[in-house]
């Protein structure tokens, strides 16, 4: 759907589109099958813009005279829009298609009929929107390109980043940062600040050393609740499944280095204090992993072709006409 409107951004016409009143939400959300095309001929017609004499669509010879005044899409010519702008994802590309061309040969037959084709500056937006689409093609063919990723590399990619793959079922406990009880004392400001943020620090390494002996975390997370001052949840589940080493934070990657059973030390950051276990471990499987490995090798692939087209250019601009370029001010 996004390339069908790009194409017509690039050819300068979809300021007039834009303006035509939006389809309700209903519509655009249909998923409605269209007939069987093969229940219609190559030749018959599927768009007829009555009253439309001319015809500034390919292959028009081919149009039979009986038709009249009026112009006559096929199935075939329509088609082939279809697949040069990028319409063929769904039905309703091909309908919002299906409604804005005729518009388009109405818009554009009268355009020429003003002799706005004829201006230099219709040649030379045409000049533009043919390096856009020619680039555009290229990318496409880049992309292609770039998906027919040897099975030799996904397995050499995977073996070589083993630990990426590694997968580790784990039990956290979360203690805020400061309690949200109030003191008992008269601290102020920075005083009781501090005073709170040392009472959870103190209960988070006796909630550790609780975990280590084996206590249920959920039990020990409700605790880690409770000497905060946190209400509201009082069936916690510490419980995060089976992750990746990447979905946690950097500075808590090391639990992955952890053995089955094992307790982490406490984690302190400025999100607060952790305490994990890990309950198991195991590699994820090359053949669960391929997706992910292929569409990351597709990513470098084509960003090394991309590379490799550019890196023999390159281009002066003189800052004389289009002035310095502004700095980034890093404040």
């Amino acid at each position: 759907m996004r390339d069908f409107w790009v194409v017509f951004l690039l050819i300068g016409t979809m300021a007039w589109a834009q303006a035509k009143p939006a389809a309700s939400a209903a519509a655009s959300n249909s998923k409605q099958k269209p007939p069987s095309a093969p229940s219609v001929a190559a030749d018959a017609p599927v768009l007829t813009i009555k009253g439309l004499c001319a015809q500034p669509i390919p292959n028009a010879a081919a149009v039979p005279a009986s038709y009249g005044c009026q112009t006559v899409v096929t199935r075939a010519q329509f088609e082939q829009l279809v697949q040069a702008v990028g319409a063929d994802k769904d039905a309703e590309a091909k309908r919002q298609l299906a409604k804005a061309y005729p518009e388009f040969l109405v818009m554009a037959h009268e355009a020429e009929q003003r002799g706005l084709d004829k201006q230099p500056r219709f040649a030379e937006k045409i000049r533009f929107a043919r390096l856009q689409i020619l680039s555009q093609e290229l990318m496409g063919q880049i992309q292609q390109e770039a998906a027919q990723v040897p099975e030799k590399d996904i397995a050499d990619y995977y073996h070589k980043h083993a630990s990426d793959f590694d997968l580790a079922n784990l039990e956290r406990i979360v203690i805020p940062n400061r309690t949200q009880l109030k003191p008992q004392s008269h601290q102020q400001g920075a005083e009781q600040s501090k005073a709170a943020e040392d009472v959870v620090t103190k209960e988070a390494e006796l909630l550790r050393g609780r975990a280590a002996a084996g206590e249920d975390f959920s039990k020990l997370q409700k605790a880690a609740y409770d000497a905060a001052g946190v209400s509201g949840n009082n069936a916690p589940n510490p419980s995060m499944g089976k992750m990746r080493r990447r979905s946690l934070p950097p500075a808590h990657g090391s639990v992955f280095d952890l053995k089955p059973g094992q307790v982490s030390q406490v984690i302190s950051d400025a999100t607060g204090h952790y305490i994990y276990k890990l309950d198991s471990k195991e590699i994820e499987s090359l053949d669960a992993a391929r997706p992910e490995i292929s569409n990351t090798l597709r990513g470098q692939r084509m960003q090394e072709m991309i590379e490799r087209l550019e890196q023999p250019f390159t281009t002066d601009v003189n800052d004389a006409y289009f002035g310095a370029e502004a700095s980034v001010d890093s404040d």
